[in-house]
């Protein structure tokens, strides 16, 4: 598409933008107001006469998503979205509602090129990177949709959100902002799977969100084999960044350790797993692995979880298991997209 993307202007950028095209500078607050409204056309911004909207229309377009699939939990009260973008493109989210507000998962990217193989997103391939104002859409469709403000953001949805990163950040800056929609950066988590220069890079921003770091495998021999990353960047090097990532900003990390049976789960697992993660400011959130067709892996006992935890408390390190929710609905990423592109 040849038009500009609007909704990921700041008010600074769309106030520059529109005195370089002409338009009368007070416009550009107006237009701001009425994107961070959650509209998706300029014919639904009333005090906007006609021939701006025209202007506006030819020369920029307001990406948005449509709820294309509603699914909620009869278990938990979970709601799990499939989202239909501009292109025809799809992507996931869920809203999770616990005591200390709603909290919703939002995707970075259609697909994922990471293939890590337990999860469902990596299986479809990857189309494209996420616009920040896509981001902002996935928040705002679920809020219009809930009536409800949600006051927690995790970027854990559907792709890598470091391997969006121009994008991931402008989002962050937007969402935050007191112009926009105004969540503190502190109820904002982003996961990785262990993009290592972009960790620093991150971590030289001094951001005040919380850094969640996919880690599932306490040595290179098993993370190889489950986490196609690793071959790039490997698990010391990975502690090395988030060592560093700790350091700068004085913020703890969080290590999600998808728990499989058979593979991960051993006491010797653990043992290593608290020896490398014992020099980093951490905890660790050990996560029942979700039940994904032909990967053939199985959940662990609730015995062995809690023998990783024993053996993580000796080194001084808090893990707790992570509660599953929506399990009736598919909330796990890229399970609901799977099933209505292959239908």
């Amino acid at each position: 598409m040849d038009k500009i993307d609007i909704k990921s202007f700041d008010l600074k950028e769309l106030t520059e933008k529109f005195i370089e095209d002409g338009i009368q500078k007070y416009r550009a607050k107006q237009v701001f107001d009425w994107l961070n409204k959650g509209i998706s056309s300029f014919d639904e911004m009333q005090n906007i006469p006609k021939d701006l909207k025209a202007a506006l229309n030819e020369k920029y377009f307001i990406p948005s998503c449509s709820i294309e699939i509603k699914r909620v939990s009869k278990l938990d009260g979970t709601i799990k979205y499939l989202y239909k973008l501009y292109d025809g493109e799809y992507i996931e989210a869920v809203i999770m509602k616990y005591h200390h507000g709603i909290s919703i998962c939002i995707s970075s990217q259609v697909g994922c090129k990471m293939g890590c193989t337990f999860c469902a997103t990596g299986k479809g391939g990857f189309k494209r990177n996420l616009y920040p104002s896509e981001m902002l859409s996935e928040i705002e469709t679920a809020e219009k949709d809930i009536g409800e403000r949600i006051s927690n953001i995790v970027l854990m949805g559907m792709g890598e959100p470091l391997d969006n990163f121009d994008n991931v950040m402008k989002f962050l800056k937007l969402v935050s902002s007191e112009e926009g929609m105004n969540k503190g950066m502190r109820h904002i988590s982003l996961s990785t799977c262990g993009i290592v220069d972009k960790i620093y890079k991150l971590a030289d921003m001094k951001l005040q969100l919380t850094l969640s770091v996919s880690l599932h495998a306490p040595n290179n021999t098993i993370r190889n084999h489950t986490m196609p990353v690793n071959k790039k960047w490997n698990v010391e090097e990975l502690l090395e960044a988030c060592k560093y990532y700790g350091k700068v900003t004085g913020r703890r990390i969080s290590f999600e350790y998808a728990v499989i049976s058979g593979i991960n789960d051993s006491d010797e697992c653990a043992h290593e797993l608290g020896r490398k993660l014992k020099p980093v400011l951490c905890h660790v959130n050990l996560i029942p692995v979700n039940d994904v067709t032909d990967t053939g892996y199985k959940k662990s006992s609730q015995k062995r979880h809690q023998a990783i935890i024993n053996i993580l408390s000796n080194y001084g390190i808090t893990a707790t298991i992570r509660r599953t929710l929506g399990a009736d609905i598919e909330a796990a990423c890229g399970q609901l997209k799977g099933k209505h592109i292959s239908t």
